[in-house]
């Protein structure tokens, strides 16, 4: 199964909150990565999504550098959403 990798930031300007973080998370830069294959029973190419995945840095001085937190892409744009809402 062929497979495609994409990586973005997201910029939050307010704390969020995501299922599976430890609490709320400072604002800041989030690097996103995102996992895709290739859906072959079609005639033109298209992709699923298989995973979605926030980098979050560890804490400072401690033993983790980064970690990578396993979200819900749906989640994840909603906190977007509220981020930039007035």
């Amino acid at each position: 199964m062929l497979t495609r990798n994409t990586r973005k930031t997201v910029v939050f300007t307010r704390p969020f909150t995501l299922n599976g973080l430890d609490g709320p998370q400072p604002p800041g830069r989030y690097v996103v990565e995102m996992e895709e294959e290739l859906i072959e029973s079609l005639s033109f190419p298209a992709y699923r999504r298989t995973s979605t995945v926030i980098l979050m840095p560890g804490a400072p001085g401690g033993p983790v550098v980064m970690q990578a937190v396993e979200v819900d892409p749906d989640e994840l744009d909603a906190a977007e959403r509220r981020d930039a809402a007035p």
